[in-house]
């Protein structure tokens, strides 16, 4: 999809990160970039005399312009030249971006906006958007280094397909490597159902270990062609696949991941490890759902 790249706007120290970025991810797709502010205001706390948004809320609307107006100097900064649309709507954060998904190419918000609880590691909209948007959700966060390579969780799904394909892209973009992370524990592989551990139980690891890495073979097939131009390393891990990824995204520009790969629930848009990515790496990352490129 060659739509614009999409980021909410609220003013936070976190959102104008995510501005940054971005424009930085527009420029390198030659598309636009749309600036969202968003209202949700409970009823119960509605301005005197109507809607909140409307030409008498002339404090409210120089507040809005200041913050997309700073907004918008952090992006031309950041990619001059870049087309910059503002868009101010009056609805629930969450529900605006979802809508404005279906347009993008690339959706981008701030882990954390303006809240008052300071506890919360990731923004309920952050954590909403990554679970239901129509394109990939970039969620800024930790360090940034753009010259990173870029971090691909690689499961072997035929859900993650997306997230490869984007991860290779993203790579290609940026000019950098793409490092595919595969991570097995030959204790996943029993099936047992009963309390505790079964009495006894052998693996034969080398075996395993060769499957591992037929898995990650093929799961980048067919794209290193595609993308000749893109230096891919590929790591297999035995371990625990979200400690691996956490631990990995420390030397990354980004992670990349599936919004739910092998051993995800039906009922769960967002699957364990996606969620722990999204709370705890150390750079930004981009949720890719199936069917997503």
């Amino acid at each position: 999809m060659n739509g614009p790249v999409v980021v909410g706007v609220d003013g936070s120290p976190s959102s104008m990160t995510a501005v940054e970025a971005a424009a930085r991810e527009a420029g390198l797709r030659g598309v636009g970039l749309r600036l969202v502010h968003a209202f949700g205001w409970p009823a119960a706390h509605l301005p005197p005399g109507g809607a909140p948004w409307n030409p008498t809320g002339a404090g409210l609307r120089e507040l809005v312009d200041g913050t997309l107006a700073k907004a918008e100097r952090r992006a031309r900064e950041a990619a001059p030249g870049l087309e910059v649309l503002r868009e101010v709507v009056v609805g629930d954060p969450v529900t605006v971006l979802e809508i404005e998904s279906r347009t993008a190419s690339l959706a981008v918000v701030g882990s954390r906006g303006l809240s008052r609880f300071g506890s919360i590691l990731l923004g309920s909209t952050a954590g909403h958007l990554a679970a239901h948007a129509a394109c990939p959700v970039m969620v800024v966060r930790g360090r940034q280094n753009p010259s990173g390579p870029v971090l691909l969780a690689v499961d072997g799904s035929p859900a993650s397909r997306a997230a490869v394909e984007f991860a290779f892209a993203q790579a290609s973009l940026h000019t950098t490597d793409l490092l595919a992370l595969h991570a097995w524990n030959p204790h996943t592989e029993r099936a047992y159902d009963g309390p505790g551990d079964p009495p006894f139980v052998t693996y034969d690891e080398d075996r395993l270990r060769d499957e591992e890495q037929r898995v990650l073979a093929e799961a980048l097939g067919g794209l290193r062609d595609k993308y000749p131009d893109v230096s891919v390393h590929r790591r297999l891990v035995r371990g625990r696949i979200r400690a691996s990824l956490i631990e990995a995204s420390a030397d990354a520009g980004l992670v990349v991941v599936g919004a739910r790969g092998l051993g995800g629930f039906r009922g769960l848009l967002l699957g364990s490890v996606s969620q722990a990515v999204l709370h705890h790496a150390h750079c930004p990352v981009v949720v890719v759902r199936p069917g997503e490129e």
